[in-house]
């Protein structure tokens, strides 16, 4: 089977992961109070059951980029949006909305627009150690910004969250190549071992960032990660390991209308979701009692000479 090919089937999967995960820290963020520790997360099963997606996830996506560059593989991590729409919309008990599928439509689009422009060759070049500690120390200076201690969670830890994973992505690659390299190197050295402890510091971190972005909601920071863990990955694809895309000035054209489609669907899915997220977020801020009282008119159409109508008050007993 041709390396794209691989790679593609494999980037689909663990999109499949990722969305089931991403649901799932939506769900025990809505039910977890906003000062509770890692150490009480970690005593919780619900919580290990979206690591292990996590992982699953993250599992078929390195083994995605060992077959497929950066810029073709982290593009379709945007399937991971596309997924949690069906997903999530069965575990809130509703159907998928119309806006919801111009969404999906529309990212399906973009992406595949980009798959024609994206280099199809298996990766060969790796970052050098100077390199990977740039962008380690690079990224870890970023996340500081946008998740400061006494940041409100949302959006930026959302794109902190894509940014380290994005990061993460393109260190595991370096990883994967080094380590899948037949040129008789060496297969254990300070480099790949720095690239690893990169990889497991952003990685974790990554999970950490998206799970404090959750708590405001799944659809506009799934869709802040999905679209930062991209460009951040892509980034160092395109600036340090060569990788260019194909065709001239109509394949860029083409990938920058892709990407623009994709963008909007990713936003109209992020806008769908907030707002199917809306009613329920009420009816918990209302709580199990509303003692708001209402107005119930008990009666029938009057006849000439009838008495008035009763009204009666929730919570009050007519007078005789």
């Amino acid at each position: 089977m041709n390396a794209t090919l691989i790679a593609v089937a494999l980037s689909l999967v663990s999109a499949g992961a990722y969305a089931a995960a991403a649901v799932a820290q939506s769900r025990l963020a809505g039910r977890t109070e906003p000062s509770t520790g890692v150490l009480r997360l970690l005593g919780r099963g619900a919580w290990w059951s979206a690591v292990g997606l996590n992982a699953g996830g993250a599992l078929l996506h390195v083994a995605a980029l060992n077959y497929g560059p950066l810029t073709l593989v982290q593009p379709l991590g945007a399937l991971t949006l596309v997924a949690a729409v069906p997903l999530g919309a069965r575990a809130a008990g509703r159907r998928v909305g119309r806006v919801e599928w111009r969404g999906t439509a529309l990212t399906l689009l973009g992406l595949g627009a980009l798959l024609l422009t994206a280099g199809g060759s298996a990766p060969h070049e790796t970052l050098t150690l100077p390199e990977a500690l740039g962008v380690g120390a690079a990224t870890m200076a970023v996340v500081a910004g946008l998740s400061r201690p006494g940041a409100r969670p949302g959006l930026r830890h959302a794109a902190a969250s894509g940014i380290t994973s994005g990061v993460a992505s393109a260190l595991t690659q370096t990883l994967t190549v080094a380590v899948t390299d037949h040129s008789g190197g060496p297969l254990f050295s300070w480099r790949l071992l720095t690239v690893a402890l990169l990889v497991s510091a952003f990685a974790m971190g990554g999970l950490l960032l998206s799970q404090t972005a959750y708590r405001g909601g799944l659809g506009a920071p799934l869709a802040v990660v999905t679209l930062a863990n991209p460009v951040a990955a892509a980034a160092i694809g395109l600036a340090l390991l060569g990788e260019r895309l194909q065709g001239g000035p109509v394949s860029l054209a083409l990938a920058l209308a892709g990407t623009a489609a994709a963008v909007r669907g990713v936003v109209l899915l992020s806008r769908a979701q907030a707002h199917a997220a809306e009613p329920f977020e009420a009816a918990a801020a209302l709580g199990p009692l509303n003692t708001a009282p209402s107005r119930v008119v008990i009666g029938s159409p009057r006849r000439a000479g009838a008495p008035e109508p009763v009204t009666v008050r929730a919570g009050a007993h007519p007078h005789p």
